[in-house]
């Protein structure tokens, strides 16, 4: 990521969390350089707050480099399902950070132009919010699963055995039986074709990818507490997923 990127796009940090990941958000804040950074959603987790998460020191550090990285790049504020809140700052700005429901990219491709929608993704599986106390249960049961993930891997570590997200292997079952019910990817290409976009990035389920399904390209930047990913759009009109966790 020596060259300079186009955009760069990351979501779900759920800053205040207690098990985010700041310092590893931090290394890769510094790490790059790009010309628009798009935050699409759950950046601050407000919902973990409420619940009794402890703000830290550490998270204040990626604000402040948010801050600081806004002086000279575009960046883009699009809320998610926790830190909904901040819709009361749609449509303005602060600094230059850009505070919005979703965003629209343009990119050249040849002698034509694609049409890409950013969206963060828990309106197309629950458009009018009637489903937010399923989520506020989700959100205490996934609690309990990073919990129990840390003693596990504090136990593994003892026996100098590798690192492994027992959280991530329930959650990925988990959305295997959502997919029946949300079908969150068809949901996806359908806000595509309804906003005339050749493509949609999304966050929210926490599965980094970049594939291409029918017509339409879908991507998702996936997340910052069991994974370390971002979507990019390189200097040669390239969409690329990097991972740091590899």
């Amino acid at each position: 990521m020596s060259k300079k990127n186009k955009i760069t796009i990351i979501s779900d940090l759920h800053l205040g969390l207690n098990n985010s990941k700041p310092k590893n958000i931090l290394n890769f804040l510094n790490s790059i350089e790009t010309e628009v950074l798009i935050l699409n959603g759950d950046i601050i987790d407000i919902d973990a707050i409420n619940r009794g998460h402890k703000w830290k020191n550490k998270h204040n550090k990626v604000i402040i480099k948010l801050l600081d990285i806004s002086k000279k790049t575009k960046v883009v504020y699009i809320r998610g399902n926790h830190d909904d809140d901040i819709k009361k700052l749609f449509n303005t700005k602060i600094g230059n950070i850009e505070f919005v429901d979703e965003f629209y990219i343009y990119v050249e491709d040849g002698e034509n132009e694609k049409k890409y929608v950013v969206t963060h993704g828990d309106k197309l599986e629950n458009p009018n919010n009637k489903l937010k106390i399923f989520y506020k249960v989700g959100s205490v049961l996934y609690d309990v699963l990073l919990s129990i993930n840390n003693y596990y891997n504090e136990i593994r570590a003892y026996f100098n055995l590798p690192y492994h997200s027992i959280s991530k292997v329930a959650k990925t079952n988990v959305k295997k039986i959502m997919s029946f019910i949300f079908d969150f990817e068809l949901k996806a290409l359908e806000f595509a074709i309804k906003t005339n976009s050749d493509g949609v990035i999304c966050g929210h389920i926490h599965t980094p990818t970049i594939k291409k399904i029918g017509d339409i390209e879908y991507m998702n930047s996936g997340d910052w507490v069991e994974n370390q990913t971002a979507i990019v759009l390189d200097s040669n009109n390239h969409w690329v997923l990097v991972d740091l966790s590899l």
